[in-house]
């Protein structure tokens, strides 16, 4: 198929950027949560300065803040592009190395540095869909880190084209490249008041064409339970086996709730995902998401009564579950002026 005039720029930054090592890590109380962030933030501030963007910034808080100047004299609203550098730290981000299979043939991709890992259309259908495409992997070892890296190099693409033809008429553009989005924190209270835009548009996820302005509304839970510990040839009627406790929590979340595997659309659920420890303490994270408020605090009371009964099942044992809010559904503030939302629409369709 034809490609786009701006493809070659798109692909060359993502690859680039693909290669830097920027995973999250919740555990860490730092801002960025890990230094290797800071490595992308430095090089889009330079690349920025370099194309000619104004107010170039690296925030206190580890956000890349620009502007692209309007080129129209006429008053007209302010407007912002977003995106975040951290990937996701469910799996390994070190060592990327991505792999672009040109004019996709249809047949299985096998990644090549673990050739049990396989993209297939029969198990993947939208990848059949891309069939004359560029599909752009990693090499079985590694995230790829297109979430949102690709947001990352399609804002610096269409800065690059904005701040080199003046002569497309438009109004003052904020750019922010954000951190930390994959573990709860992508948008630091500082945030709304230093972009200084009048509405904003997150490019991340969602397919060609698509427009998204309703997310999950989403908490993030952590149980804890302390058991009791005892040399395993003297533990008759005396242990408490946190892990074993543990196990039987996620076990009966399925009987009283939807979990990820269950579920689709518009329906919330409860998804572990992480359980550590050993038998004498255990910790377990979730994350409760829902596209209604009542719907996710119905989710925490439901985790939080499975909690409850295992505790009265084992009094011996300590159970503690702590939910902690981190967003909510845009379409609560979009409700009441919707306008955001039709101006991407008719952008879209032009």
């Amino acid at each position: 198929m034809p490609k786009h005039a701006f493809d070659h720029d798109i692909e060359e930054r993502f690859l680039r950027y693909a290669r830097i090592d920027s995973q999250a890590d919740e555990s860490s109380p730092s801002v960025p949560s890990t230094k290797e962030q800071f490595d992308l933030l430095h090089l889009l501030v330079d690349e920025l300065k370099e194309l000619g963007a104004e107010d170039v910034e690296l925030t206190d808080y580890a956000v890349v803040l620009a502007t692209i100047p309007a080129t129209i004299e006429k008053p007209s609203p302010t407007v912002a592009f977003l995106a975040h550098v951290d990937t996701s730290p469910g799996f390994n981000a070190t060592g990327v190395k991505p792999i672009v299979h040109r004019d996709y043939d249809g047949s299985p991709i096998v990644l090549p540095d673990d050739t049990s890992m396989v993209l297939s259309p029969e198990e993947f259908p939208y990848l059949g869909e891309k069939i004359g495409d560029d599909i752009v992997t990693a090499s079985g070892t590694t995230l790829l880190g297109a979430d949102d890296k690709a947001g990352v190099a399609i804002i610096m693409t269409a800065a690059k084209q904005l701040l080199g033809d003046r002569a497309i008429p438009h109004g003052p553009i904020r750019i922010a490249f954000t951190v930390d989005e994959e573990i709860g924190r992508g948008v630091p209270a500082q945030l709304p008041g230093d972009l200084k835009a009048d509405v904003a548009y997150t490019f991340d996820g969602a397919e060609l064409g698509e427009i998204v302005y309703e997310p999950f509304s989403a908490d993030g839970a952590v149980v804890h339970i302390q058991g009791v510990s005892i040399h395993p040839g003297q533990a008759k009627d005396q242990l408490v086996n946190a892990l074993h406790l543990g196990a039987k929590i996620i076990d009966t979340l399925p009987q009283v709730t939807r979990t990820p595997e269950t579920t689709s659309g518009r329906q919330g659920f409860i998804h572990c995902y992480q359980m550590s420890g050993g038998a004498a303490v255990a910790d377990l994270k979730f994350i409760l998401r829902d596209f209604e408020r009542e719907g996710l605090e119905e989710l925490g009371q439901i985790l939080t009564t499975v909690c409850d009964a295992v505790q009265a099942g084992e009094p011996r044992a300590k159970i503690t579950c702590q939910i902690s809010s981190q967003y909510r559904n845009m379409r609560y503030w979009l409700e009441d002026d919707m306008r955001p939302v039709e101006l991407a629409r008719e952008a879209c369709r032009q």
